[in-house]
């Protein structure tokens, strides 16, 4: 079979895929995106549609740590883990709770902090580009604390946020109601981020980004992308009656990125956290922008047409089914804050690649520049998107990155 050739391949179509495929057809590369699935499936569909310039805390902090046992084995804790999923993740495991020890964590905060400095902007930017700022909510983000114990209990990690340049203002249990007044009444008031941004419908917009890599001309084939082989001039990509030759290779595949490194040569401890969503069709949502009841660890999301309630960490891995107790954990949430909701009219789980540091893996492969990774986002792929595709985009080209890629690189495990 002759090999079709390309200047650069992009494997994965999610929204970090697509964002790269774009800001390289607009600079005239030859670009051809690999998925087998439709663009903007899976996680770039199924998240919670926030923009989160906020979340510069990484998943494992030493709060975390000291709570561990109890949240991971706890099948109703915001961070839970299938237990039959444990052999496999414990290297995992070690790594993350290495990653939650004090300096660990402040380090791995101010590199999140300085990759989100800007990402509000960039999306605002990028909504505009592609015709989909109508989608985009200037509205900002609410946490709520249904106690007064649970709001003292974030002032450590709110003064922190400060520190890191995140503008937030502490909301009184009255100034709240003010903000959402169908939220029921709290002790803890809540903590209002006003320069967060998001969407009324995540889906519309990474279709909106989809259309404009093809206009820039990008190419899309379904495929899935089963072998990878070095070679001096480039990259042999192999699957399905696949035969493609790159020139260079961007693997922004999301959570199933950890096998398609190996085959170039970069162990990555990438693993899989399965997110969850529920949706209720309303005309009227009752919110007007995010908000996420801390205690529960999910967002209450309004968008057109529905309320999406979205979030909870699971560990399990790619291949296990739904767990009905966490789609089950979220209805109940939604009815504690909104009692008059009716059954969901939807659910759905997704896969979010996630590192033990919380860092995505952004940079050049370890054996040579010709390889790009691109995943491991975790929480904030959409978040970080127009970033990761402006960073490499500059590497393929040779420019210098927009930050410093030291704390991203694969070459860090």
């Amino acid at each position: 079979m002759t090999a079709e050739t390309t200047d650069i391949a992009v494997i994965g179509a999610g929204v970090v895929g697509l964002a790269i495929a774009r800001d390289l057809a607009a600079e005239g590369r030859e670009v051809v995106v690999l998925d087998p699935e439709p663009p903007g499936s899976g996680a770039s569909y199924g998240n919670a549609g926030t923009i989160a310039d906020y979340a510069v805390q990484p998943v494992g902090t030493p709060d975390v740590l000291r709570n561990l046992p109890s949240l991971l084995f706890n099948r109703g804790s915001p961070l839970a883990i299938r237990r039959a999923a444990i052999p496999s993740l414990a290297p995992w495991l070690l790594r993350f709770l290495r990653q939650s020890l004090p300096a660990q964590a402040e380090r791995n905060a101010r590199a999140l902090a300085t990759l989100l400095s800007d990402a509000a902007q960039r999306w605002r930017d990028l909504a505009q580009e592609i015709g989909g700022t109508d989608i985009l909510r200037l509205r900002g983000c609410i946490y709520m604390y249904e106690s007064t114990a649970a709001r003292r209990a974030a002032e450590a990690d709110l003064l922190f946020r400060r520190q890191l340049g995140v503008r937030l203002e502490l909301l009184t249990p009255v100034e709240l109601a003010a903000y959402e007044p169908a939220l029921p009444p709290t002790e803890g008031g809540g903590a209002y981020f006003p320069d967060a941004v998001f969407m009324a419908d995540p889906g519309r917009m990474v279709g909106l980004l989809a259309k404009a890599a093809e206009k820039a001309g990008a190419r899309f084939l379904t495929a899935r992308v089963d072998t990878l082989e070095r070679r001096v001039d480039g990259i042999v990509i192999g699957g399905g009656g696949l035969k493609f030759h790159a020139r260079n290779l961007v693997i922004a595949a999301g959570a199933h990125s950890k096998a398609l490194a190996k085959q170039v040569g970069d162990r990555v401890p990438l693993d899989t956290e399965r997110g969850y969503h529920l949706e209720y069709d309303m005309e009227n949502p009752h919110l007007s922008r995010p908000v996420c009841p801390t205690s529960r660890g999910f967002y209450l999301c309004p968008m057109e047409g529905r309320l999406r309630v979205a979030g909870t960490v699971e560990l399990g891995g790619l291949t296990a089914p739904p767990s009905p107790h966490r789609i089950a954990r979220l209805a109940e949430g939604a009815r504690a804050t909104f009692p008059d909701l009716p059954e969901p009219s939807r659910n759905w789980m997704g896969f979010r690649p996630s590192m033990p540091d919380s860092l995505p893996v952004i940079g050049p492969s370890p054996g040579g520049p010709e390889v790009i990774h691109a995943y491991g986002h975790g929480h904030i792929g959409l978040t970080l998107a127009p970033m990761t595709a402006a960073i490499v985009a500059a590497l393929l080209s040779g420019r210098d990155a927009p930050v410093d890629l030291a704390p991203c690189l694969p070459s860090r495990f």
